[in-house]
């Protein structure tokens, strides 16, 4: 199974992917663990994109591009892969065809994770991080004991900048607009499968399952 997972922020992407591929045994490839890795391990890839990202710039699509390739170019993908991050344009989805061509496989489907724009600022929003050890709780889904402090530490819990609702809905228009042509272009191609991305996690992780298993209307 070769799949691309696609969703806004918020919509629970990184933990559905790790469940899918778990379910399929192939390995999940997010773009941040590639930047992270070849950073890590000082690639002349990671060394060229952390150039870019120490002036605060984004990375060329052609190195985003040429890890990728190395990544899936792996032993591990033999039996399949699931990205995360990556398309995220149509330049960037037909760079990654010539990639699976080169390595003469194709891709199976394209999972899109669909939440309402008002569910993911409600998520969002709702996030709170310790200042002193980093960990993560919801005023909602999980919150301290009691608010405003860590149960871990004991300091004090803040809200991100990028987690007020302003900034999340600014987050989400950028992702529509960037988004949508690369939704019409996997339509177009018959792999687009989309799946509601609300509800408990094993609920989705079953809609999504279901929907790969499915053939494409």
């Amino acid at each position: 199974m070769r799949l691309v997972l696609v969703g806004p922020p918020g919509a629970g992407k990184g933990t559905q992917a790790k469940r899918i591929a778990t379910h399929y045994g192939i390995p999940n490839i997010s773009t941040g663990d590639i930047f992270r890795s070849n950073v890590a391990e000082m690639t002349e890839l990671g060394e060229l994109a952390k150039n870019f990202m120490d002036e605060g710039e984004l990375v060329p699509d052609d190195v985003t591009i040429a890890m990728v390739r190395d990544r899936l170019g792996r032993d591990d993908t033999e039996p399949g892969f699931l990205l995360d991050g990556f398309p995220r344009t149509v330049p960037q989805a037909e760079a990654l065809n010539e990639i699976l061509d080169s390595y003469d496989v194709a891709l199976d489907s394209v999972l899109k994770l669909q939440v309402d724009d008002e569910e993911v600022v409600h998520r969002l929003s709702g996030r709170r991080i310790c200042r002193s050890c980093g960990h993560t709780f919801h005023i909602e889904f999980d919150p301290p004991t009691r608010e405003g402090v860590c149960d871990l530490c004991g300091s004090e819990l803040y809200q991100r900048d990028d987690d007020r609702p302003e900034t999340i809905r600014r987050r989400l228009d950028v992702y529509h607009e960037q988004t949508r042509p690369l939704v019409e272009y996997y339509k177009a191609r018959d792999l687009l499968r989309i799946v509601i991305g609300t509800g408990a996690v094993d609920e989705v992780k079953a809609r999504a399952i279901e929907a790969l298993e499915q053939p494409v209307a």
